[in-house]
């Protein structure tokens, strides 16, 4: 064990993450850390903060645009709770081979393991509900709301970092990252014969995971994968299409549109993201990319929902 300012972490999990062609070493990152023999996963700790800081920056939001603050606080508290379950639940439901040995290790969500997706049609079935009690506004809430979403899915994508997983295929391009394949999923260590039966019926993913194991480097006796860091591509995304809804808050033509931009904006840069992992979720019995379909959808909805709001409003006037 290695004790880093009153904290233990493990010693099998303080590896070397490398950006190569940018000069980036990162020495002995952790994946979590120890107190009195608990294990705390870094994963959950970067999520946890991303939900505060989520809720906190709705809450500006909400102040700005003259609205009731603690609402939000009450909404939050419900949103958070149920968009951690559906995110979890949506994982389970197209990884179940992964559990079906073991269902005790649903719960266990220090692992890794959720899904976006499920997690933001969760908060949205939240508001729903919670506006209907409170007699309150869903297309307003949904505007405010999703800008705290975006807030803490830039900050909680860098669980993945810790974690180390959700990258992409290989690359030797200028945001390479190399990971120590001990460190990673069993598929680039498996044997061939095992990962060909695994990816039977999806060969684009299969291609790449083997094009990932053709070309590890050996640094200081140590084994590299050497891919795209695509929660980083995410990261990046989410931080500009945040800085888009904030100045498009202040130009919206009707009450809704900001959400709206944010499906179709979150979704448009997914189906590129996930377009580059090799660990995606599949629709069952298929090669389809859960996350793509979900994305194509969601933009096309959001963009006839727009146009639908904006005539409808012509209308009136």
């Amino acid at each position: 064990m290695v004790k880093t300012m009153g904290i233990l972490l493990s010693s099998d999990t303080l590896t070397n993450i490398r950006f190569p062609n940018l000069g980036i070493e990162l020495k002995n990152v952790p994946t979590g850390f120890d107190i009195f023999g608990f294990r705390i996963a870094f994963y959950g700790v970067v999520i946890g903060l991303g939900m505060l800081l989520g809720w906190l920056m709705a809450e500006w939001i909400a102040k700005k645009t003259g609205q009731d603050t603690e609402l939000y606080l009450d909404f939050a508290l419900i949103a958070i709770v149920v968009s951690v379950i559906f995110t979890r639940l949506g994982y389970v439901v197209f990884s179940w081979d992964e559990f079906a040995d073991n269902p005790l290790e649903i719960f266990n969500l220090r692992s890794g393991g959720l899904m976006i997706y499920g997690g933001i049609i969760g908060a949205i079935l939240t508001a729903i509900i919670f506006c209907r009690v409170k007699k309150y506004s869903f297309w307003l809430l949904a505007d405010t709301g999703c800008i705290g979403l975006i807030t803490g899915q830039i900050l909680g994508r860098w669980g993945n970092f810790f974690n180390r997983e959700a990258f992409g295929k290989y690359t030797d391009g200028l945001f390479a990252m190399q990971l120590n394949i001990k460190d990673v999923s069993y598929d680039y260590r498996m044997p061939v014969v095992n990962l060909m039966e695994k990816y039977k019926g999806k060969e684009t993913a299969f291609n790449r995971i083997m094009e990932i194991r053709n070309n590890t480097v050996w640094v200081d006796g140590a084994e590299y994968i050497q891919v795209h860091p695509t929660f980083l591509y995410e990261s990046l995304w989410n931080l500009g299409l945040l800085i888009i809804l904030i100045i498009f808050t202040k130009h919206k033509k009707v009450d809704g549109e900001v959400f709206l931009l944010y499906l179709a904006g979150y979704g448009l840069g997914r189906i590129w993201i996930e377009g580059l992992r090799t660990d995606q979720l599949f629709l069952w019995g298929t090669a389809i990319p859960i996350s793509q379909l979900i994305s194509a959808v969601m933009i096309l909805l959001s963009v006839i929902m727009i146009i639908y709001r904006r005539s409808k409003l012509k209308k009136v006037r």
